[in-house]
């Protein structure tokens, strides 16, 4: 009795094989064109985090102006802290906004990882049926 998964004949094999590889090929170009998507994404919020570090460092610089022009014009203490802390909290935002925009630009967080290892698995598993026929 023959094995109703794997076909006797050559060109059959030959044809289940050209359809599976075909199959194959599609769904992994499906699944990069999603992580792909998934991917810009995540570089759109990134240069958003970077943008609002740009605004929060402009608006860092005028409140540290600020601080530095009322010490020079004020010996009181008061309202030249409050803007030094106002200035330093602001920079402190900033950079760490600036920081995790960087992170998510990084070139290989925005590489197709999970496709590239299911065509790395795919081509071994391939390989091994070919070789095992």
């Amino acid at each position: 009795m023959t094995d109703p998964v794997r076909p006797q004949n050559p060109a059959a094999l030959a044809a289940d094989a050209l359809r599976l590889s075909g199959d194959l090929v599609r769904k992994e170009i499906t699944l990069a064109k999603a992580e792909m998507r998934q991917n810009l994404g995540r570089a759109g919020a990134g240069l958003g985090m970077i943008v609002a570090a740009a605004v929060l460092g402009i608006v860092t610089l005028n409140v540290l102006t600020v601080a530095l022009v009322a010490a020079l014009a004020e010996t009181d203490l008061g309202p030249i802290w409050s803007a030094v802390i106002v200035g330093v909290v602001l920079a402190i935002l900033a950079y760490v906004l600036l920081r995790k925009g960087m992170a998510d630009l990084a070139p290989e967080n925005l590489m197709p990882t999970r496709t590239v290892e299911n065509v790395q698995r795919d081509a071994s598993a391939v390989k091994e049926a070919y070789h095992d026929a």
